[in-house]
């Protein structure tokens, strides 16, 4: 008997069953035709490829973020979210006067409350965050929670862990959860040094098989600090010497990058958000109880934050759905710093109307990137915004790796998400959104001074770059979902 006819006919409906299995399970059209594309012109591969990095998790729900499992109890949460929020909204001023859509998502979504009675400060690079930390740190008394994607076993790195071993040895209750992929280095060395001082320390989506691993996909790319459930650390730093410009390291790459600090009950939601990671990286769980959330007495400040999280734990994309509506609530300017874009079709179109409706819209991304094909198939999308009058200058004294928003003088976002589809569809990720315009300033003067290292792009002269280049980026373009 001829084998090789049935095992055609057996090798053909697996495929076909594949590309079925992308077209029920792929959120988006563009990604589900990506997966298409490759699985059909490269069967096993595209087939190998999709299974390791391509199942949608959103829907399976890769961990479920509830911790409260008194429903009474939750239920009452909730009300005092909505009633304090209700609050914020009637004794604030324009900045949620003009994007109370932007806060009423978010508190809708993601159950994120209004919070009036912050201190924040912004941070840039990491010479200035770094000592904010260390400082915070010292002078913690009850518990100290620290989520980073990127841990590296360095100079700061090292600081950090001395305190923390010293904090608790004083009897501070010190937890730490660490990316599998992002902080590898610190697993044979450092994190033993931390749990054998008593630090209580796990990874995130612990990944055993790097090749062909989905956990590899979903990674958790938050970076949070709360420090007595009072002050929180939140943005774009790592905990790594690369962050850190000063005359040290005089020929190393300038690493250009902000961060947030936070003191009040704009911290809450981040501690929430970490006790929802701790309880699925650890076998030992905790329940939100009082002495995880701060209620100072007196009155720290009078700025309003509010956090967007998501992940694969999330029903919906809430930090691609908080960008599009700052973007649509903005009516003069709208500023952005992101190291990595590749905007998709809802952020692309949002930038494209803004800027063609007379919003004046300015995009800064580096000048060359540290991911080539990321930066490939990134360029492939200038010519359409530049058509519709969007500004792109591109950074040239280093590397830009901070993710910024700021519209109209009044709102920013500050965090840890990239316009790329890996933070927007797949890893677990939180922005800081602060409704004030002192912060929105400091971070508009902010951009408008990094812009004096930058180049502005020439829509003329860049339409007029080789075919073959322009047929590469385009070619980039067509996987850039799978990126």
């Amino acid at each position: 008997m001829n084998w090789i006819p049935v095992l055609k006919i057996i090798y053909d409906l697996i495929i076909v069953v594949v590309c079925l299995r992308i077209i029920y399970d792929t959120r988006t059209t563009s990604r589900t035709l990506a997966y298409l594309m490759l699985t059909i012109f490269f069967p096993v591969v595209g087939a190998i490829v999709y299974f390791s990095f391509g199942i949608n998790y959103r829907k399976r729900k890769l961990y479920s973020k509830k911790i409260f499992q008194n429903e009474e109890l939750f239920n009452r949460i909730k009300n005092d979210i909505y009633s304090s929020s209700q609050k914020a909204w009637r004794e604030s001023g324009p900045e949620i006067k003009q994007n109370k859509e932007l806060a009423f998502l978010l508190l809708k979504d993601n159950l994120s409350p209004l919070s009036d009675n912050n201190r924040v400060k912004l941070l840039q690079n990491g010479e200035h965050k770094f000592p904010e930390v260390l400082k915070a740190l010292r002078g913690a008394k009850h518990h100290i929670h620290i989520e980073y994607y990127i841990y590296e076993d360095d100079g700061i790195g090292n600081q950090i862990k001395d305190i923390l071993i010293q904090k608790a040895q004083e009897g501070v209750k010190v937890r730490f959860i660490y990316d599998d992929f992002g902080s590898r280095s610190i697993r044979k060395k450092l994190v033993p040094q931390l749990t054998e001082a008593g630090v209580e320390a796990y990874p995130f989506h612990k990944v055993f098989f790097i090749l062909l691993a989905n956990r590899l996909n979903y990674r958790n790319h938050r970076k949070i600090m709360v420090i007595d459930g009072c002050i929180g650390f939140v943005g774009g730093i790592n905990v790594s010497d690369r962050y850190i410009n000063d005359s040290i390291y005089p020929n190393k790459l300038f690493w250009r990058d902000t961060h947030l600090y936070i003191e009040g009950s704009g911290v809450f939601y981040l501690q929430y958000l970490f006790l929802c990671d701790w309880n699925f990286c650890s076998p030992v769980k905790l329940h939100p109880v009082k002495q995880f959330f701060c209620y100072p007495e007196n009155s720290l400040g009078d700025t309003i934050v509010q956090i967007a999280a998501s992940g694969p734990d999330s029903d919906t994309p809430t930090i691609l759905y908080s960008l599009l509506q700052a973007i649509n609530l903005a009516q003069k300017e709208i500023l952005i710093t992101t190291p990595y874009l590749i905007p998709g079709e809802s952020l692309l179109d949002s930038l494209i109307v803004a800027a063609m409706s007379g919003i004046q819209v300015k995009l800064l991304i580096p000048g060359k990137s540290d991911a080539l094909f990321v930066d490939v198939a990134s360029r492939s999308y200038f010519e359409d915004l530049m058509d519709a009058g969007v500004e792109i200058y591109l950074y040239k004294k280093g590397f830009i790796h901070a993710k910024t928003l700021v519209t109209d003088s009044n709102v920013s976002i500050i965090g840890t998400a990239n316009m790329d589809f890996r933070s927007l569809e797949l890893n677990f990720e939180v922005n800081a959104l602060v409704y004030d315009s002192i912060i929105a300033n400091e971070l508009r003067n902010t951009f408008f001074e990094d812009l004096k290292d930058a180049t502005k792009i020439d829509k003329s002269t860049w339409s007029k770059r080789p075919l073959y280049m322009q047929l590469i980026e385009k070619t980039a373009r067509l996987v850039s979902p799978l990126l």
